[in-house]
């Protein structure tokens, strides 16, 4: 798969909807010689969901934190709704790999602490917290703790608690790792759900060719360190209907097939 530009597309249609997120030139170095990421010309589009997908240590979740403004680029701009960033901001929220929970604290406060941190009265930020608990399939679970519960209910709360500050741009890094392959599933197809119920943009870092097809409206594919912008995809699936029927279509399994022969290089 060589290095293409930004803007190439695949399938038949190319979408036009506003940016809400820019990287311009994005460049990573770590320690003065790891060569992360190389020059990054995005737009991820508002309303969207958009997958990250390359090889192992490609600076995907580089690349991420970048835009979630908790590293910074050693050059480049991001830029959200047309600022700058240079922190984390409330526009912003990031689901981390690792769930990010309190041990000691509650679902519900787990599911409430951005707005905790935001300074929201308790009644507010319950109230929020227990609406998206239930939207992930938790309602009957806000007074259980992190040790109580199963991984897939761990990601799920730390899906209610970036949905509950209301940022515009929702950041994953593979939410679904952790879990098993029945419960992945199920996850992906609820947050197609969420998608259209709340919509936000997503940008999802994924290993799983078959989960990036499945979910996005746009596939950025990265190349080997330094991570540079291989080709960008636009996947044409209807996701109406039987989730499984889906995955059998010859839409999806062409498209997962010409992106699995071009990373296919990349792991030989």
């Amino acid at each position: 798969m060589n290095a293409a530009p930004q803007t190439a597309q695949q399938g038949p249609l190319a979408r036009t909807g506003e940016a809400i997120v820019r990287t311009q030139g994005i460049e990573k170095i770590y320690d003065g010689n790891v060569h992360a990421l190389k020059d990054i010309n995005l737009e991820f589009r508002r309303g969207e969901l958009s997958s990250l997908l390359g090889p192992s240590g490609c600076g995907k979740t580089t690349l991420l934190k970048i835009i979630a403004g908790l590293l910074q680029p050693t050059d480049g701009t991001v830029e959200v709704d047309g600022r700058v960033v240079t922190k984390p901001g409330p526009e912003r929220a990031f689901v981390f790999q690792d769930f990010a929970l309190m041990p000691w604290a509650s679902t519900l406060r787990n599911a409430a602490f951005g707005l905790e941190l935001q300074g929201v009265a308790k009644a507010r930020r319950e109230e929020r917290a227990r609406h998206y608990l239930n939207e992930v399939g938790l309602t009957g679970f806000e007074d259980k703790y992190p040790h109580e519960l199963s991984g897939g209910m761990r990601q799920r709360v730390g899906l209610a608690r970036a949905l509950c500050v209301e940022a515009d741009v929702l950041l994953m890094d593979e939410p679904f790792s952790a879990v098993d392959e029945q419960t992945r599933r199920k996850f992906q197809e609820d947050l197609i759900r969420l998608r259209e119920i709340e919509k936000k943009t997503f940008i999802l870092v994924t290993h799983s060719i078959e989960e990036a097809v499945y979910l996005s409206d746009r596939i950025v594919l990265l190349s080997p360190r330094p991570g540079r912008v291989a080709q960008v995809l636009d996947p044409e699936i209807n996701r109406e209907g039987d989730p499984d029927a889906i995955r059998r279509t010859q839409e999806y399994l062409d498209l997962t097939d010409e992106i699995w022969r071009g990373l296919r290089e990349y792991v030989e």
